[in-house]
């Protein structure tokens, strides 16, 4: 076995890139990707350069250890603060908003129109057409007072 992976030559490192580029794609988390890019490199260099398998594990190495700082400077270039912060909380952005009542609460329950929804509100009883201002938020109901 041992011979068989001897006689493959450069052909080990993008071997091994190809493993850990699919390893990547089982497990996402973004560090697979980079050590695939160190074997990669080695590989390229391997195609120029005669060397021993030594220093092609200390270039490895050195290429793997170097590829963490390399990860942490695109990762915080590439993370942008969220443009919708309200995005799976559409509720919530509503809080502090002000709306008018589609039906009136009775016993405490009624319903608002908010955009092509209807929203089911609770709080003080109210007549239909009344100002309301959501109070808060939780989950598909919102709470209301008095605006």
């Amino acid at each position: 076995m041992l011979e068989w992976i001897a006689s493959l030559g450069i052909w080990n490192w993008f071997i091994l890139a190809a493993v850990l580029f699919l390893l990547e794609l089982m497990m996402p988390g973004v560090f697979m990707l980079w050590l695939g890019i160190a074997a990669i490199l080695v590989g390229i260099i391997s195609t120029a350069v005669i060397w021993s398998w030594q220093a092609q594990f200390i270039a490895f190495a050195v290429f793997a250890v170097a590829s963490v700082p390399a990860w942490r400077h695109f990762v915080h270039k590439v993370e942008k603060p969220p443009e919708s912060p309200f995005l799976n909380r559409r509720a919530a952005g509503y809080v502090g908003r002000v709306f008018t009542l589609d039906r009136p609460i009775v016993d405490g329950v009624g319903t608002v129109r908010i955009d092509d929804t209807v929203w089911r509100v609770s709080g003080p009883d109210c007549p239909a057409g009344s100002r309301v201002k959501v109070a808060h938020a939780d989950g598909a109901n919102l709470t209301v007072e008095a605006a």
